[in-house]
């Protein structure tokens, strides 16, 4: 079985990754830092439609809601 992920989760583990790369850097002088906040906020396209943070409904594909 092999699953597929969407370049939004591609783009979510490049920022994490970049955020854990600055911390590395930055650990010496400021030990009290904290990465938080990454979420994705929107993204259109894909096998499941359109996504906005904190919109109750979800596009499909065909931007129609399954009744």
């Amino acid at each position: 079985m092999a699953g597929q992920t969407g370049v939004e989760m591609e783009a979510l583990t490049a920022v994490s990754v970049a955020c854990l790369t600055v911390y590395d850097m930055v650990k010496a002088v400021e030990r009290g830092m904290r990465i938080e906040g990454v979420r994705l906020l929107e993204k259109h396209g894909g096998k499941s439609g359109s996504y906005v943070a904190g919109s109750d409904v979800a596009e499909s594909p065909d931007h129609t809601q399954d009744v």
